[in-house]
């Protein structure tokens, strides 16, 4: 292997070819000429989506096995066995890091010890996602326990015909609990450990902010601001219980109305935007793209931003940084970094860049500023050597076998190659004003789909004129 491989492309000729024949095979079918004939396709191609599943679950337990050899082979401590192999799933399937984790966890717990509901994946019966309840619900028990909750809920027993979500969610826990009612309960107990707090986007501008809470303060919570909301309506107050609500959520964790004053958000547009009402749209990090006339109004518009008590007026200090970008490719290359309240120019420089982790697929926020060549292999502290990375991607780049370095490109570029060989592409998220070439196919991953497509076409006509000599 020389390293040049993309995502897409199979180091084993043996089950790679074949893997390759069926792709083209689909790209090469036809839709049934009736009703009747369509939905039976539908309902092959959702079989075939679960068999695939569970052929990938087979694959990634057998390359952890494999990596863990290699691992151990090359010197890695025991306790360390492994690392690194969820992450490169994640990329050879194009998920985050943290969801590869996850997906590697289920092919495990499928293979090794719930052969019922890995053959139910295998033959249409479930999908991958109602497999991961079943292996999430019997996460507590002991690998006989989990055994024995397969066999109880396997196919021929009735138990997933016809199921959803839910009432497979209630038989697995109703036989986990009657198998191990200790182990579900210590679980139950310990789950307030998981509590946490989560910020996720949402359309038009707005963000869907959650909390997994005990279910006794997340009730409490609840009625709280239910009450207090019945309490302003009463009295007059012209928005809605739902409104009110979030209103008040928002007024007694910050401490102020519309929860915004004393925060900094960076909101990052053209110069063009902010002062000549142009439609460019607008970059919130932590949140993504903005309309252009929201950005304005949020700074420009001290009535609020249609939260907290109508009328009200917020003092909300801005402060302007200048950021300069090369002209035709919207690449980053300086920014002020007067103002006394933030760190180094050089570090806020790579944050705006990057915006979130560098690692394809990942967009978890940035933790780490990390030297693409490290620093004791002479990489400098620069712009151009510099990356934003999440915690766990920048300790499984320090895995052995993982390497990192600069690419050229149109903006900030960097190639990340896994210890199978396999390589991987990161280009800095265009800044708001760079204009954008209307087909995107310097990466090479585009290029190969692209390759894939015309071999595709190439397949389809070559049979068609086979079936006309014919």
């Amino acid at each position: 292997m020389d390293g040049k491989q993309g995502p897409d492309v199979a180091s084993n000729a043996g089950v790679g070819m074949e893997v390759a024949e069926v792709i083209r095979l689909l790209a090469d079918a036809r839709p049934a000429p009736d009703s009747a004939g369509l939905i039976d396709q539908i309902r092959d191609l959702e079989d075939l989506k679960s068999a695939a599943a569970a052929l990938q679950a087979r694959h990634a337990v057998a390359f952890d096995a494999l990596q863990r050899r290699e691992q151990a082979a090359a010197g890695v401590p025991a306790e360390k066995l492994g690392t690194g192999v969820g992450a490169q799933i994640a990329l050879a399937r194009r998920e985050s890091p943290a969801k590869g984790g996850r997906l590697l966890g289920l092919a495990k717990a499928l293979v090794t010890e719930m052969p019922h509901t890995l053959a139910a994946l295998e033959t249409g019966l479930l999908n991958e996602w109602r497999a991961t309840l079943l292996v999430r619900e019997t996460a507590c028990l002991t690998a006989a326990d989990r055994t024995a909750v397969d066999e109880e809920l396997a196919p021929d027993a009735g138990t997933l015909t016809g199921a959803g979500d839910r009432r497979l969610t209630a038989a697995a826990r109703t036989a986990a609990y009657r198998l191990d009612p200790r182990s579900v309960t210590q679980r139950a107990a310990h789950a307030t450990a998981d509590r946490h707090v989560s910020l996720r986007p949402a359309p038009d501008t707005m963000a869907c902010l959650t909390a997994l809470l005990p279910v006794a303060q997340g009730v409490a919570v609840y009625n709280a601001l239910t009450r207090h909301a019945d309490t302003l309506r009463t009295a007059g107050d012209p928005r809605t219980r739902g409104q009110a609500m979030a209103d008040a959520l928002v007024e007694r964790t910050t401490g102020t109305p519309g929860g915004i004053s004393g925060i900094e958000i960076q909101l990052v547009m053209t110069d063009r935007t902010l002062f000549q009402a142009d439609s460019e749209p607008a970059r919130l990090p932590g949140y993504g793209t903005v309309p252009a006339g929201w950005a304005r109004t949020l700074i420009n518009d001290t009535a609020g931003t249609g939260t907290g008590t109508p009328g009200e007026e917020r003092d909300v200090k801005t402060w302007l940084r200048r950021l300069y970008t090369r002209p035709g490719s919207g690449e980053l290359v300086g920014m002020d970094s007067r103002a006394r309240i933030f760190p180094t120019g050089l570090r806020r420089l790579i944050q705006t860049r990057d915006d979130t982790c560098r690692t394809p697929y990942c967009n978890a926020p940035i933790r780490h500023l990390d030297h693409i060549v490290p620093w004791h292999n002479g990489g400098a502290t620069s712009h151009g050597n510099g990356a934003g990375l999440c915690e766990a991607c920048n300790h499984t780049k320090e895995t052995p076998g993982w390497t990192a370095r600069p690419r050229p490109g149109p903006r900030h570029t960097l190639q990340l190659t896994t210890p199978t060989g396999h390589t991987y592409y990161s280009t800095a998220p265009p800044l708001p004003g760079t204009a954008l070439p209307r087909a995107a196919t310097d990466q090479p991953e585009s290029r190969h789909r692209h390759h894939l497509r015309q071999r595709a076409k190439a397949l389809k006509t070559r049979k068609r004129v086979a079936v006309a000599a014919a």
